[in-house]
C-alpha cells in the first residue's frame, strides 16, 4: 500500500466505516496520518488510590475488590459499580450504559485504571475508566494514548487501526522537504519523526517535541504562500489612476477628518495611483470612520472614469451606507444607487440596467451585487465592508466584475498590528486607530441575576429621559441551554414595562420585516429593540443611549466590544450591562476586561489570549487555508520566525525551483483558495 491508497484497503474498514471516516475529510491513508490526535491520555503517570485527589484525570493500578453489581436507576441508564483498592486505599469504579465492561473485569486481579476522579473520602469513585489488566510479574502497560475526534459511529480503536495502517506506510527514508539548515536552526524533528511521535508518543515530550515540527511547518508554507501571493499580486498591471486627491474629498464633509483617517487615505492614494492594483485591509476599532474611506476610494474612482461597489453584509448596513454617503456623493454630481435583496423586481431591473451602462456610479449592495446578472460598464474599485463577513470567494466573484479593480476590504474587528501584517500577508494594512472627536466611552457594567429588576428600573429611567434601549440574546428560540431567546425575553419585557413601546429582530425575519423593525426603532417608534446579534453591524442609532446584554457570557469579549459600539454615538452618556457575571469565575474575569477598557486592539488581545483564534477568526472569515494545529495567535512568536524565514528563502528562490518538494507542499495548501500560485 502507499499514502495516496484509500484506506478501504485496510482489513476490518468496510462501505459503512468509510462514509463515516469521510465526515472526518479522511478517505486515503495520507489523510489519516493529517488527522492529528485532539488530546492524550497520560497513562505513565500511575500515583496510589490513596493520593487520588477530586477533579483529576490520573492513572491508578488496582485490585478488583468487590464484584461489579447493576442496577437500573431510570429508564434508559444502567450504573455498574465495584471496589478496587491497592496498598495505600481504596476507591469506587462507576461506569454508565457499560455492564460488559465491567463483566469482563475479574475479582482479585489487578489492572491500570485511568480516569477522572470524583467525591472525596469513602466516597471518592472513578467515572467510567478505562482499564487494561497488569500481568502477574510484569510491570503496568505506562503509556501515552492518543485521543482522537471522532463522529457518531466511529470509536477511537477506529481511529487508532487506520492511523496504524498509515504509519505502516511512512518511508523513514525519504528527505525531508524542510530546508535543512532552517530545520537545525529550530532544533526541528524531521517530519517523518514528527508524525511518529504525533500519533505514537512515548512521552509527552515526544508530543511537545512533534507539535513544534508540525506548527513551524504548517506556519512555514503559510508564510511562504502569503510571500508568493503578495509578489504576484506586485507583478500585476492594474489601473492606474491619477486624477482627484483625498483633500479635495475632504472638502465635501461637513467636518474634518482625523489625522488616521487622513493617513489611511494617502496610503489608499498611493496605491491606485502606482499603476498596480490595491489590495488593502483598513482595519479599525468600532466608530473610527472607516466607512470615509471607503467614499474616499468610491470618490477618486469615479473621478478617474470608473465606477465603485461597496458591498455591505446587511440590509440595513447598505441602507445607512446610502444615507451617509449619497448626499456626499450628490455635491459632486456622483450617481449613488443601493441593490438589495429586497427592492421590487422592476426597481431591480432598472438598477442594474443603470449599472450596466455606467449611468450608476457607485452601486451599494448586499449579496446581490455578485449575481451573474449584475454587470458593470467599467468597474474600477470594490469595497467590501465588515470583511469577515464575506468568504473569499464572494470578494473574488464581485472583483471579477472589472478588470483587476482596486480592492479595500474593511474590518471592525481590531486585532494586533503585528498580527494582522502577518494574517492578512496577502493584504497591505492600514490601521485606523484614532476614534473622531465626540465619542464619549460607553460606561461598562457586568452583573449577576441579583441585579435584574435594579437593571430594568435603569432600562425605565433612560427612556423616561428621552434615550432608547438595546436588549440582545444570543438564541432567536430557545435550545437544550437556558439561554434568553429574543421573541421569549421580548415578550416577557413587555410584561415587566407595559407602558414602553418593544420591538423584536432577529436574523428569521425577512429582510423587509426586519428594515421594518429597525427603521421603527431608529425613527424613534420604538423605545427598546430587542435583538440577536444581527444588530452587530449596520446599525447607527444616535439617540441610543444603553445596551444590554443576555447571557454575555456567552459571547468572545471581540463580539461584545462591537455589540456595545452600538451606543455612545449621540450626545448622550452612553451604557453597556452585561449579565452573566455570576456565571463562575471565568465569565467573570472575562466581562471584568469588557468593563475596564473602551480599547478595541486591547480587548482583541485578549479575546485572541483566551479563546484562540478558532472561532475569532475562523476560515470564512479571513479566507487563509485551514491549519490543523498552530495556532496563529498562541504561536506568533513561532510565527515571526516562519514568516523571517520564508521570506528569506524567497529572495533566492522566489518560485521554489530549488526546492520542489517544498513547492509542491505550498501548492497543496493553497490551492482551494487561490488556484495555482506559483504559475
Amino acid at each position: 500500500m502507499a499514502l495516496s491508497d484509500s484506506i478501504a484497503k485496510i482489513k476490518g474498514i468496510g462501505p459503512k466505516k468509510i462514509a463515516l471516516f469521510q465526515k472526518l475529510s479522511i478517505e486515503t491513508m495520507q489523510d489519516a496520518l493529517d488527522c492529528y490526535p485532539r488530546d492524550y491520555e497520560d497513562r505513565t503517570y500511575v500515583i496510589p488510590v490513596a493520593a487520588a485527589k477530586e477533579g483529576q484525570k490520573i492513572a491508578v493500578c488496582a485490585v478488583v475488590g468487590t464484584q461489579p453489581v447493576t442496577r437500573r436507576i431510570r429508564k434508559g441508564m444502567e450504573i455498574t459499580k465495584f471496589r478496587v483498592f491497592d496498598t495505600s486505599g481504596a476507591l469506587w469504579i462507576t461506569y454508565y450504559n457499560n455492564r460488559y465492561t465491567a463483566a469482563a473485569l475479574q475479582e482479585g486481579q489487578e489492572y491500570l485504571f485511568y480516569g477522572r476522579i470524583q467525591g472525596q473520602g469513602a466516597q471518592r469513585t472513578m467515572i467510567s475508566p478505562a482499564c487494561e489488566a497488569v500481568l502477574p510479574g510484569m510491570p503496568p502497560p505506562q503509556r501515552v494514548v492518543p485521543v482522537y475526534p471522532l463522529t457518531a459511529g466511529l470509536t477511537q480503536k477506529d481511529l487508532i487501526r487506520v492511523t496504524t495502517a498509515a504509519l505502516g506506510e511512512q518511508d523513514a527514508g525519504e528527505r525531508d522537504w524542510m530546508p535543512e539548515e532552517i530545520a537545525q536552526e529550530y532544533e526541528l524533528l524531521t517530519q517523518t519523526q514528527a508524525v511518529q511521535c504525533i500519533h505514537r508518543p512515548q512521552s509527552l515530550d515526544d508530543v511537545a517535541q512533534a507539535r513544534q515540527r508540525i506548527i513551524f511547518e504548517e506556519l512555514f508554507l503559510l508564510c511562504c504562500g502569503l510571500a508568493r501571493l503578495k509578489e504576484r499580486r506586485a507583478d500585476e498591471a492594474g489601473i492606474a489612476m491619477r486624477e482627484g486627491t483625498p483633500d479635495a474629498f475632504w472638502k465635501l464633509l461637513p467636518f474634518a477628518p482625523t489625522g488616521a483617517q487622513k493617513r489611511a487615505a494617502q496610503e489608499i492614494w498611493n496605491d491606485i495611483r502606482s499603476g498596480k492594483p490595491m489590495n488593502r485591509l483598513v482595519q479599525g476599532d468600532v466608530g473610527s470612520g472607516k466607512t470615509v474611506l471607503a467614499a474616499v476610494l468610491c470618490y477618486l474612482a469615479v473621478q478617474n472614469g470608473y465606477q465603485a461597489a461597496i458591498m455591505a453584509p446587511t440590509e440595513i448596513l447598505a441602507s445607512q451606507h446610502m444615507e451617509s454617503l449619497g448626499p456626499i456623493f450628490a455635491q459632486q454630481g456622483i450617481t449613488c444607487a443601493v441593490l438589495s435583496g429586497s427592492v421590487t423586481p422592476k426597481q431591480k431591473r432598472e438598477c442594474k440596467e443603470k449599472i450596466a451602462s455606467g449611468e450608476i456610479q457607485v452601486v451599494i449592495g448586499t449579496h446581490a451585487l455578485i449575481q451573474k446578472d449584475v454587470t458593470f460598464h467599467r468597474l474600477g474599485a470594490v469595497v467590501a465592508d465588515e470583511q469577515h463577513r464575506f468568504g473569499v470567494d464572494q470578494r473574488a466573484t464581485l472583483h471579477e466584475k472589472g478588470e483587476r479593480p482596486h480592492t479595500l476590504v474593511m474590518s471592525a474587528t481590531p486585532i494586533p498590528r503585528t498580527l494582522a501584517l502577518i494574517l492578512y500577508g496577502d493584504l497591505d494594512v492600514s490601521i485606523v486607530d484614532e476614534l473622531p472627536p465626540g465619542r464619549t466611552p460607553v460606561e461598562t457594567f457586568a452583573v449577576g441575576e441579583k441585579m435584574r429588576q435594579r437593571i430594568y428600573a435603569f432600562i425605565d429611567k433612560q427612556i423616561a429621559e428621552g434615550g432608547q434601549v438595546y436588549v440582545v440574546c444570543p438564541l432567536v428560540e430557545d435550545g437544550e441551554l437556558p439561554l434568553k431567546s429574543a421573541e421569549e425575553h421580548g415578550a416577557a419585557l413587555q410584561k415587566i414595562l407595559p407602558h414602553r413601546r418593544i420591538g423584536v429582530l432577529h436574523g428569521k425575519m425577512r429582510p423587509a420585516e426586519k428594515d421594518v423593525v429597525m427603521n421603527a426603532f431608529a425613527a424613534g417608534e420604538l423605545d427598546i429593540l430587542v435583538a440577536t446579534t444581527v444588530i452587530e453591524v449596520g446599525v447607527n442609532v444616535p439617540n441610543a443611549c444603553l445596551m444590554v446584554i443576555e447571557d454575555a457570557d456567552r459571547f468572545g469579549l471581540s463580539q461584545l466590544h462591537q455589540l456595545r459600539g452600538r451606543v455612545g454615538r449621540g450626545k448622550r452618556k452612553s451604557y453597556c450591562v452585561c449579565f452573566g457575571a455570576d456565571k463562575g469565575e471565568q465569565a467573570k474575569q472575562r466581562l471584568k476586561i469588557l468593563c475596564q477598557t473602551n480599547d478595541g486592539f486591547e480587548i482583541a488581545r485578549a479575546d485572541l489570549a483566551q479563546r484562540g483564534p478558532g472561532d475569532f477568526f475562523g476560515k470564512r472569515q479571513h479566507g487563509l487555508p485551514m491549519l490543523k494545529m498552530a495556532d496563529i495567535a498562541g504561536d506568533l512568536a513561532l510565527m515571526q520566525s516562519a514568516k523571517e524565514e520564508a521570506e528569506k528563502l524567497l529572495s533566492d528562490d522566489p518560485t521554489l525551483q530549488e526546492h520542489p518538494a517544498l513547492r509542491e507542499r505550498v501548492e497543496r495548501m493553497f490551492r482551494n483558495d487561490h488556484g495555482e500560485i506559483f504559475n
